[in-house]
């Protein structure tokens, strides 16, 4: 059969939100632009279309004003007194304080920088956010029908501008010239293979966390069988295609994005669920509630910190208990205080009990050792207010367990008791490959550069190692996809 050919100046594989801020930054420079996708029509968007925010700096409500179609006064004066601003130093210190002081600081310096530009491009493209003032959320502002409703504004928009998106096309090779530079990828169709002939090429098909071989490789054992929250199509294609050419891994391969989901959610999310209502499975309660194993016993500081800073690591601790299973345990100061109402709208597997004994019957935890743990927390409590604030840590703290638990420390002495079932479920994978930061271009293991590649979105590698601060896989998406897309375009113009 003869094999297909295509001629563009640029080539982006991946179509997330890092894949078309690249492709939009190259239109802009009046580049011809394909966007290969994995997915059909109908699944495209990768993660970016199951999420919800971005992470970004803003020095007063002010900045958030020019965001909102119709802002309005009293809900930004709501954020106000919730999170009056997140400004460049107390990004950094975020992203630092979530990665050990492990984030390439080079990287998290553009991160940090030209997030809210990023987000002002971004609204100059159409997009708009909203207040987000839900009692457990992550951040004080989400995106306009969140990730689904900006993918779908990206495909227009890149679309309009004069792109070409191929679905059904799962890239297979990176294609080099006789002195090493990419000149373009060859991809597999349902029709057969395809050569796309380029000047230069961005990738941003995310990383491997739909892949159970390499998953069990860098992650270690027991990561093969988790569940995915996102998508099936992130299966590493990218990554295993870069370093066939010397590309030089970056950051860290054996940790990941991982939280803990509902135990009955199924192996993964289809971007088609969001429009008949989507699948909400997040069970992020936690640092108000105390979690158990099957053992009846709890494993972890629930609320070291806030949820944003901490939910992308607790996957790991559920997975790690016997079963791979952890229960969600909260009295009815936790249900009067509004915090359970998540779980209410999402249908959240769990059961309810007059008793702590009523509870673990159901679970079929031990039911001895589940009376005791709640006895010795309660007991643990120091004194002082409680204040379950998404955004400020209460040091409402115990004394005198293992673990002791930091924050958020609300008893569980009355009854109704209410206990929802987690398990571990992957997000994305850390590791990636190493890029200039000012030009998102793949640096190769003799020391150079390659020429002709790169990388934005998943694929980056090393600014987030072993948890991530909520929102921040987005945001990285859209500024280093921008940069890459800006880049390629430029080296393509020279070329």
């Amino acid at each position: 059969m003869h094999e297909e050919h295509h001629h563009y100046d640029v080539v982006i594989v991946g179509g997330g939100n890092a894949g078309l801020c690249a492709a939009q930054a190259a239109l802009d420079l009046g580049v011809s632009v394909a966007v290969l996708e994995k997915a059909p029509r109908e699944e495209r968007g990768g993660n970016s279309a199951l999420t919800g925010h971005m992470r970004f700096t803003y020095d007063s409500v002010d900045d958030l004003a020019p965001l909102i179609d119709d802002p309005d006064p009293a809900q930004l004066a709501a954020i106000h007194d919730k999170l009056p601003s997140r400004t460049k130093d107390v990004l950094w210190d975020e992203v630092m304080r979530t990665t050990a002081g492990l984030a390439d600081p080079d990287l998290l310096k553009v991160h940090v920088e030209r997030a809210y530009p990023t987000i002002l491009w971004l609204r100059g493209k159409g997009h708009s956010w909203t207040p987000n003032l839900a009692p457990t959320a992550g951040n004080t502002m989400q995106m306009d029908g969140r990730g689904y409703r900006l993918q779908e504004r990206h495909f227009t928009s890149v679309e309009k501008s004069g792109g070409q998106v191929f679905y059904d096309t799962a890239m297979s090779e990176l294609l080099q010239g006789r002195d090493g530079e990419v000149v373009g990828v060859r991809a597999l169709t349902p029709e057969g293979g395809v050569t796309f002939h380029a000047k230069a090429v961005v990738l941003a098909c995310g990383g491997f966390e739909s892949n159970p071989e390499m998953r069990a490789k860098y992650l270690g054992p027991g990561w093969d069988t988790v569940k995915m929250r996102g998508v099936p199509y992130n299966t590493g294609d990218g990554l295993n295609a870069a370093l066939a050419i010397g590309a030089l891994p970056h950051g860290s391969w054996s940790s990941c994005h991982a939280s803990p989901q509902d135990i009955a959610r199924p192996a993964f999310t289809l971007p088609s669920s969001v429009p008949k209502g989507g699948l909400r499975t997040s069970r992020y309660a936690y640092p108000y509630s105390i979690m158990v194993n099957t053992d009846g016993y709890r494993f972890v500081d629930e609320a070291s910190d806030v949820r944003g800073r901490t939910y992308a690591k607790m996957g790991r601790a559920v997975l790690a208990q016997p079963g791979g299973v952890a229960y969600q345990i909260f009295g009815a100061n936790a249900r009067r205080q509004g915090l359970l109402e998540d779980y209410d709208r999402n249908n959240a597997t769990g059961v309810t009990g007059d008793t702590l004994d009523d509870i673990a019957a159901q679970l079929g935890i031990n039911a001895e050792n589940l009376r005791e743990t709640v006895a010795a927390y309660n007991q643990a409590i120091q004194p002082g207010p409680a204040n379950p604030n998404p955004f400020t840590l209460d040091g409402k703290r115990t004394r005198g367990l293992t673990p002791d638990k930091s924050n958020y420390s609300i008893d569980i002495v009355e009854g109704p008791f209410e206990a929802y079932g987690v398990c571990c479920g992957i997000t994305f994978t850390f590791g990636g490959l190493k890029v200039n930061p000012e030009t998102a271009r793949v640096q190769h293991t003799s020391g150079r550069e390659i020429s002709g590649l790169y990388t934005a979105g998943e694929m980056l590698g090393g600014l987030w190692h072993w948890n991530y601060p909520s929102g921040s896989g987005m945001m990285a998406g859209a500024i280093f996809g921008r940069i890459a897309g800006t880049s390629a375009a430029r080296a393509a113009l020279a070329n």
